[in-house]
């Protein structure tokens, strides 16, 4: 299951809760771990081991109403994959449910299997077989997309829904403990209609040649399941509504970009393979994911295509394929405008996280949830890939490589997230640089999915598995109100998550003539300072910002956002000097309500090295051409803003290189 114990996750209508959350994982599956330097695998990365190990064969009874899938009645047996993987002594796995066992009937409050995680299982098995022609992973997609089948609702008002949990013994359970939404789990759109609509879209494309009998069954199903979404979600399409001041379109699946761009991947892999009838809502979806693209070069969220409909100040990475979607359906629709708010998010946001920390759970607006799981390392991953293949750029085969090696130590732990060995990817990192050393679905899946991805592109795997450290990284920062060095405001704690955002500490209120001043520490950069202001709708605080201007801020009509207020990034009007370290701020009108500083320098780098091998990302975000210095020898290349190559240099030693306004360059040895 994905990590629905996040911010976002227990707010938003058709979240599932963790059973056991990285944030309460035992002590005893928490431990440092180290990634050895290492040279590029000889064989591939890909090793399907402890995914086969989470496989069960649940029967379900044959007489469910609603409930069936192809040859039941010959093939009782079915596939999926076991939720969790609970760390043991000795390296070992522990299959475990979601919720809580009952002894007495085997049953878990949520259930052994969902849905969620047996499409993208399938996902896993029908890339490999495409790409290996392995039969055994042939034979395990099949299986799995069996099981998909079951879990959808065949008629009724909800027919083409899915039932999300399934007990060990094959048995839906459509109300799960604790209570999800929506509830019954298959009354309405959600994550798992999205990501079955994926696995059919990708198994219909891979059996469409191999077993045409199969590949009608599925074509037959992922009609269904699109049908449930033509009812109920693309009924609105063209339609917008307002959410705290943003335009944002009203036809994107439980109002996520991320849920419905997984969508778009399945209907457009059944559209390359023929299916003319998932095109048009391929189209309308993947219209209703650009729409979602926020902020520029300077301003929050700098670029990235925004997951959820209902927060401007919500940014997640797990689920974060929207670029990845895009890429593909510009090529599969031919419709290159598609792309540019992938290119957009890649240059200019994909750069600052990995400038920052890399792929942190959520940025609520701030850097909150800095917990990172594989789900988010891999989106990221996807997202990259798939704008390489699309546009033949290089600049995005280069940030490939970079965030590929979170999985193999290129994090801020130097931990190997993922063990070519054994098949094995860890729940998560945590921000101390410990790492939860279990190992369920979700997880396990995703990190094959990158290794599925590098293994089909050796030059990108070359690099990622080289960098197993970082050595240097100056990216944004964020300076918590609170730690005014001088203020006379009034310092409170409100409640962490505000149903749309989240605090990331107390909040600083200052009222007219009333002040703060802080300690940005010393930067080799000018710096782009944005304060976090929590405004109600209709109220206007105004405040002067010492040679930085006057910063006006209105609070904007709530819309379809889940709670009035809206907790927002402002930049101001000029960037700090490199030689100035404090920032002040009196109040004029209205109160000022700050949760922090982001502070973000015009130029920002990170280093990765492992060896004898060294990746160097230096990312601009000024208004003008910069110039920098790069070192440590090898070959730099430098892009403009849309990922197209400016020039390529070999150098020893060290180099200067002018970086294009909303640029960036990467350097490699």
């Amino acid at each position: 299951m994905n990590a629905r114990w996040s911010a976002r996750g227990l707010a938003l209508a058709g979240a599932v809760a963790l059973a056991v959350p990285l944030s309460a994982a035992p002590a005893s599956a928490l431990a440092p771990t180290t990634a050895p330097a290492a040279a590029t695998p000889a064989g591939p990365l890909t090793n399907l081991d402890h995914l086969d190990f989470l496989l069960g064969d649940p029967t379900p009874p044959a007489d469910v109403a609603g409930h069936t899938t192809y040859r039941l009645a010959e093939e009782p047996m079915l596939l999926a994959p076991w939720t969790y993987a609970d760390a043991r002594d000795g390296g070992t796995f522990e299959r475990v449910g979601g919720g809580t066992l009952d002894p007495a009937t085997g049953d878990w409050g949520q259930g052994a299997y969902n849905a969620d995680d047996t499409t993208r299982a399938a996902v896993v098995y029908l890339r490999h077989w495409q790409q290996t022609g392995d039969a055994d992973s042939r034979h395990k997609a099949y299986e799995l997309l069996r099981t998909v089948a079951y879990h959808q609702t065949l008629d009724g008002p909800d027919a083409g829904n899915v039932v999300l949990w399934m007990q060990p013994d094959g048995e839906l359970n459509p109300s799960a403990e604790p209570v999800e939404l929506p509830d019954p789990s298959d009354s309405g759109p959600s994550y798992w209609l999205a990501r079955t609509v994926w696995a059919l879209g990708e198994g219909y494309a891979a059996f469409a040649a191999d077993d045409p009998d199969f590949a009608a069954f599925l074509k037959e199903r992922l009609a269904l399941s699109r049908g449930a979404i033509e009812r109920d979600v693309l009924s609105k399409y063209g339609q917008y509504v307002e959410s705290d001041g943003m335009r944002v379109p009203a036809w994107l699946i439980v109002d996520g970009a991320d849920a419905s761009a997984e969508a778009v991947l399945g209907l457009t892999a059944a559209v390359r393979a023929g299916d003319e009838s998932s095109t048009t809502a391929a189209r309308q979806l993947a219209e209703g994911v650009a729409a979602m693209a926020s902020g520029s070069s300077r301003e929050w969220p700098y670029g990235a295509v925004l997951p959820w409909a209902q927060s401007p100040a919500m940014w997640h990475a797990w689920g974060s394929q929207m670029p990845a979607a895009l890429a593909v359906a510009a090529d599969v629709l031919d419709d290159p405008a598609l792309a540019d708010p992938a290119i957009a998010d890649a240059t200019g946001f994909t750069t600052t996280l990995l400038t920052a920390g890399g792929p942190d759970n959520g940025w609520f607006p701030s850097p909150t949830d800095r917990v990172q799981i594989a789900y988010g390392a891999d989106s990221r991953v996807q997202s990259l890939v798939a704008l390489a293949d699309t546009t033949g750029s290089s600049a995005f085969a280069d940030l490939a490589g970079i965030q590929a090696a979170w999985f193999f130590g290129g994090n801020h732990a130097g931990a190997r997230m993922y063990d070519p060995a054994t098949g094995v990817t860890f729940d998560g990192l945590q921000p101390d640089g410990t790492v939860n050393r279990n190992s369920g679905a979700e997880s396990t899946m995703h990190g094959l999915l990158t290794a599925l991805a590098l293994d089909a592109h050796p030059g990108i795997a070359a690099r990622a598995t080289a960098l197993t450290s970082v050595a240097e990284r100056v990216g944004l920062e964020f300076v918590q109100a609170e730690d005014a060095t001088a203020t006379d405001g009034t310092v409170s704690a409100p409640e962490s998550w505000t149903g749309e955002s989240s605090w990331s500490g107390d909040a600083l209120t200052l009222q007219p003539g009333q002040s703060a001043s802080w300690d940005l520490g010393p930067s080799d950069s000018r710096r782009w300072v944005e304060p976090v202001v929590f405004s109600r709708s209709g109220e206007t605080s105004i405040s002067r910002w010492r040679g930085n201007g006057v910063l006006k801020v209105t609070g904007p009509a709530q819309g379809i956002s889940p709670t009035p207020g809206a907790l927002l990034p402002h930049a101001l009007t000029a960037a700090v000097p490199e030689r100035r370290t404090e920032l002040n701020v009196t109040a004029l009108r209205g109160d000022l309500v700050l949760d922090g500083l982001i502070v973000r320098p015009w130029v920002s780098r990170l280093v990765l090295e492992g060896g004898d091998s060294r990746s160097e990302l230096i990312q601009s975000s000024a208004p003008s051409p910069q110039r920098t210095i790069v070192s440590g020898g090898g070959t730099v290349r430098v892009y403009d803003a849309r990922g197209t190559l400016r020039r390529t240099t070999a150098f020893d030693g060290e180099i200067s290189v002018i970086l294009p306004a909303g640029g960036f360059a990467v350097a490699e040895r």
